[in-house]
């Protein structure tokens, strides 16, 4: 039992349980600002495009009375679109940080302006036709 604490505490103060906890709260955020954008905006202006026609509003009513089940397929379609743009927003997010890393990737794999001598194994410039510590030809 000891054992497996301490690998919790472990796994508990890795970065990366960090990084993820961090993640979700900016997540909780990020998904607080979409749903305004969807409700606020994209429903508002796609009730105008088809004629004043609310959709969070779609709803059919399985039953009689008062306590009648009703199945909102309005706000499905709305939950739909807020996932479809947190996912279009993510893909853009995640494509920019792809090609940024690529940029930095092709700045690091740059040609070698050193080799290595092959008589002394001494570090020397990539044009030498000399070493200038064994004073060896190379070819």
């Amino acid at each position: 039992m000891k054992k497996f604490w301490s690998e919790f505490k472990t796994f508990i103060s890795k970065g990366s349980v960090m990084d993820m906890a961090v993640g979700i709260i900016i997540g909780g955020g990020f998904t607080a600002i979409v749903n305004s954008l969807v409700n606020d905006v994209v429903m508002p202006l796609l009730s105008v495009l088809t004629g004043g026609y609310d959709f969070t509003k779609l709803s059919v009513t399985i039953g009689s009375g008062e306590n009648a089940a009703a199945l909102n397929y309005g706000l499905f379609i709305s939950a739909v679109i807020n996932f479809l743009l947190i996912a279009l927003v993510i893909f853009c997010l995640i494509k920019s940080i792809n090609k940024m890393k690529d940029k930095i990737r092709k700045n690091e794999e740059a040609d070698p302006t050193t080799k290595i001598c092959p008589y002394c194994k001494s570090e020397i410039d990539i044009e030498a036709t000399r070493c200038p510590h064994c004073t060896s030809e190379l070819k």
